[in-house]
């Protein structure tokens, strides 16, 4: 069963979306539908299941958000520790937290609780929010299974599920984990299912779990890769393309540089910083507090470049990047078209650069035949027109972060503790002042060089006093025995007989 696409200038109260809902997204700006939102909301409003066949940047997040909290808040029902009543299912950390920053604003005006549910990050926050009582769950396959299998979560309330990016799930694996975990939803919950492809098991998803779907597709004219310009760079070597990818990034715009792996993204946005053009990495091997600062870096402004890896390519989703690089071409089709879609998004325009090597050209050219893409090569350098006109106004220079210098420990003539070992030659500092009880001055800190220092003097009633501190060499000389003794080039000198040590 297939719909056709209401006009795009649709309003959300024509569509019948509840007014505190079209006041939340009045408040952002947000005031009529794009084709997939108006071609499925009065479907997913009156609680059908819903295939929707969206490309990325279409606005299928909204088109879920607004009947999800639409429909729980009018289900007269309420929430329960440990038992959401929405559940939607994303394959990445950095999607689930987007979508939470959608839907939540959306969910406050009806009063309904949003959480975000993911691994990589300690689980005791989510457990206790989900404790607390939770209307929405927005996680990722991995964590929901753990916390379900500790009976920490259960889904035998959920009302509506959604799965997005169910291509993408396909693609990393996740298809095992979200049969489970749909299948220990309600079989009379309705669901909501968006993916741009139905390859790779997503159909057979499809089958078991949505009840008569009503198909909605975006109409191809309006999808992104209309939007999108494609322009496909020959460079000679190594030497040509760094110099072509360091002035493509040095725009005023927002702008995503894809590598195929976590150590060469790293380098490139370490070089790009360097070189003063700001730039943030995105990979699997980041902390989530790393990519969570990365990502809002880029977002706010901080970074103009992202610099990241196909696994993190359907993560973002950030709007007016007005260029996207493939640096290193994409092994496959689909790649290309998930890397791609981070440009002309919500109906903006974009343009999608990708540098080719003489080696890489004949599979460049099979890929893009399968991606349906039509570009003809040129062959340009840094200063070439082509590349002039699409980096635009260049950027000022932004120096890069001074590098913190290493701490050094501080010391005084009556340090309480010992500097770390070092290697070094060895040797005593000066020794400490002279003590006024029945104890010598403890020893001052080492010198610097490990030379060492003056010995502290006899106290009044005749002891020695205490010896001094390790030097940066490590090693601690005794100073402070009766008289001076130093030690010459870090070697301690022989003990003075214990007669001679001794006053009475």
């Amino acid at each position: 069963m297939s719909a056709t696409a209401p006009s795009a200038t649709t309003t959300f109260a024509d569509l019948g979306v509840p007014a505190p809902i079209v006041d939340a997204l009045d408040a952002r700006g947000i005031t009529s539908a794009f084709p997939i939102q108006a071609d499925t909301l009065p479907d997913t409003l009156a609680g059908r299941d819903v295939l929707g066949r969206g490309k990325t940047g279409s606005g299928k997040t909204l088109a879920f958000s607004i009947p999800l909290a639409a429909r729980l808040a009018g289900s007269g029902h309420t929430r329960k520790p440990s038992r959401p009543r929405g559940l939607v299912l994303a394959p990445t950390r950095e999607l689930a937290t987007q979508i939470t920053a959608t839907l939540e604003p959306l969910a406050a005006a009806h009063g309904l609780k949003v959480t975000t549910i993911f691994g990589g990050v300690a689980q005791n926050r989510q457990v206790s929010a989900l404790k607390s009582g939770i209307d929405i769950v927005v996680g990722c396959p991995g964590r929901l299974e753990d916390l379900m299998k500790q009976r920490l979560l259960h889904l035998d309330a959920v009302e509506i599920t959604v799965l997005d990016e169910a291509d993408h799930m396909a693609d990393l694996g996740f298809l095992p984990g979200v049969t489970r975990i749909l299948a220990a939803t309600p079989a009379d919950g309705q669901r909501l299912l968006f993916s741009a492809t139905l390859d790779n098991g997503v159909d057979k998803l499809v089958k078991r779990f949505l009840h008569n779907p009503v198909l909605h597709s975006v109409d191809e004219a309006n999808s992104p890769v209309a939007a999108m310009t494609h322009h496909i760079f020959d460079v000679t070597g190594a030497d040509a393309k760094k110099a072509l990818v360091h002035k493509l990034a040095s725009g005023t715009g927002r702008r995503i540089l894809f590598m195929r792996t976590k150590h060469q993204a790293r380098k490139l946005a370490k070089q790009l910083t360097d070189a003063g053009i700001p730039a943030v990495d995105l990979h699997g091997n980041l902390s989530q507090n790393a990519r969570d600062r990365n990502l809002a870096a880029f977002t706010e402004g901080s970074a103009r470049v992202l610099v990241a890896t196909d696994i993190a390519a359907r993560g973002v989703h950030v709007d007016e990047v007005e260029l996207v690089v493939h640096v290193d071409p994409p092994a496959e089709h689909k790649a290309y078209l998930h890397r791609s879609g981070r440009t002309a998004r919500a109906g903006s325009t974009g343009d999608v650069v990708t540098l080719v090597l003489p080696d890489q050209r004949r599979d460049l050219a099979v890929l893009l035949r399968k991606a349906g893409i039509k570009a003809t090569p040129q062959q340009v350098t840094a200063d070439s027109a082509p590349v002039t006109a699409l980096v635009g106004e260049v950027a000022p220079y932004v120096a890069p972060a001074p590098k913190q210098a290493p701490a050094q420990p501080s010391g005084a003539a009556h340090g309480t503790s010992r500097p770390r070992r070092r290697t070094g030659t060895r040797g005593g500092g000066q020794g400490g002042q002279q003590g006024n009880g029945s104890r010598g001055g403890q020893g001052g800190q080492s010198s610097h060089r490990g030379q060492g220092g003056q010995g502290g003097q006899r106290s009044q009633s005749g002891q020695r006093t205490q010896g001094g501190q390790r030097s940066q060499g490590g090693q601690r000389d005794h100073a402070g025995q009766g008289g001076q003794q130093q030690a010459n080039g870090g070697v301690r000198r022989r003990r003075r007989p214990a007669a001679a040590r001794t006053a009475g």
